[in-house]
This record gives C-alpha cells, sequence and structure tokens, in this order.
C-alpha cells in the first residue's frame, strides 16, 4: 500500500511539472522556431492558433466533423461445430471493418487519466463514423513537443458537443495533430480561406463555365479579381 502511495505521489509530481502557460496566440510558424518553441512546457494552454493556410481556431469556435480517413479492422474467432463430423472443432473466424478517424480520438488527450487507462490495459479508442458530420465547439488547445523540448510543437484540440451532452461514455473528444485533421478533411473549419490550389481549380472551373456560356465574362473577372491575390502568393517552402 505504502509503495502504491508513493508510485501515486511521484506520478502527480511528474505530470504537474509540466505546469501549463497561457499562450496568447500561436501560429503555425511559432511552433516550428526552435528560438519560440524550446521555451514552451508540453500543456500549454493556447487561446488561439494560427494554422499553416494562416486560418484561424479559437476556443469557444464552432467546428463540423468531416469525413473519417482510416479503417479499422475487427477479427472475431468462432469455435465449435460445423456441418460435417470432419469440420468438428474447427475454428471460423468473421472480419468487420468501420470506417474511423485517424486523428480524432474519444476522450480527453495525454493526463493523469490517459495513464491510468493506459495502465489498466485499455487503449483510447479512435472516433468512427457515426460522429461525421457533427457540429462541435473548441473547449481547450494545447500544445506538445514531438518529443524533447528542442522538437517542433503540435496542437491538439479538445472538442465538446456544441449541446452540452456527451460523446456517448465520453464527455470529450480530442483532435490528436490539429494541422493533419484539417489538412486531411476530418476537422471542417467554418470560414475557411481557400488554399492556392483550390483557387486556380476555381478559377480554372469558372473558366470553363464562361466558354459555354454558363457564366458571364463579367462574372468571370469578377471572381478572377477575387482570386487573384491567393493565387499569387507563393507555395510555402
Amino acid at each position: 500500500m505504502k509503495i502504491t502511495i508513493t508510485f501515486f505521489a511521484f506520478l502527480l509530481t511528474t505530470i504537474s511539472s509540466y505546469a501549463q502557460e497561457d499562450i496568447e496566440l500561436l501560429t503555425y510558424a511559432n511552433t516550428q522556431d526552435i528560438n519560440f518553441f524550446n521555451k514552451i512546457k508540453n500543456g500549454s494552454q493556447v487561446k488561439e492558433y494560427i494554422t499553416v493556410s494562416e486560418n484561424s481556431v479559437e476556443v469557444g469556435d464552432t467546428l463540423i466533423l468531416g469525413t473519417p480517413t482510416s479503417e479499422e479492422m475487427n477479427t472475431r474467432t468462432y469455435s465449435g461445430s460445423y456441418g460435417t463430423k470432419a469440420r468438428v472443432g474447427v475454428a471460423q473466424s468473421r472480419s468487420t471493418s468501420k470506417k474511423t478517424y485517424e486523428f480524432v480520438k474519444m476522450g480527453r488527450p495525454a493526463g493523469f487519466g490517459s495513464v491510468m487507462t493506459a495502465m489498466n490495459g485499455d487503449a483510447q479508442a479512435m472516433a468512427d463514423n457515426s460522429l461525421k458530420n457533427t457540429s462541435v465547439i473548441v473547449r481547450e488547445i494545447k500544445t506538445y513537443h514531438r518529443g524533447s523540448k528542442n522538437k517542433p510543437l503540435y496542437v491538439v484540440m479538445i472538442l465538446g458537443e456544441i449541446n452540452g451532452r456527451a460523446f456517448g461514455v465520453n464527455k470529450y473528444l480530442s483532435v490528436m495533430d490539429t494541422e493533419l485533421a484539417i489538412e486531411s478533411g476530418e476537422v471542417l473549419l467554418k470560414n475557411r480561406k481557400i488554399t492556392r490550389d483550390e483557387a486556380i481549380a476555381k478559377l480554372k472551373e469558372a473558366k470553363e463555365l464562361m466558354e459555354i456560356d454558363m457564366m458571364s465574362k463579367e462574372e468571370f473577372e469578377e471572381l478572377k479579381k477575387e482570386l487573384t491575390p491567393i493565387i499569387n502568393v507563393k507555395k510555402q517552402e
């Protein structure tokens, strides 16, 4: 009993050593700048994050869960008597699959609760296709190092249901890598700025519509004027 209490005291001390700090504004450039990120502690709270595409995400924003990009396979093995005597006792397997999110997990991210879950042998489950198109609210934004404090940062979002209820047995969802979740379309930002590639594709489509008299020249020129500043911005290296 004494050993157990000592262990928990050590565990709590270790977790609290990563004292949270409030960061008013964190940009993607900050997360890659060693002069910035080596001063940041794991689990620091962020109030607003600017993505690599210069979109803003703030605590309190409403987002939408997009389409899952992964697939989970489950295989069950059944034993018993099947058909003829020759097959008595032969095990049979049945596999099923379901769409799951690669970057969105059920529950909160790493912390004391997750440590205890891991100790009990329960892996944190990924969210599945049943949550597609669900509106969610950003409850917290946190940032962590990809290893030591000399490694770049990644950003985690903790999401809650828009009506305050739980996602099944879980009260929260965790977006484990905000940039990758947005890039893959698993998380959709409202009022998202379109990318350079999207602007080019939109202008090409408009040109084709104009050529078949489905869009006027005036409408095309107006759209071109709107998209040109986006297209003229060079891609980030």
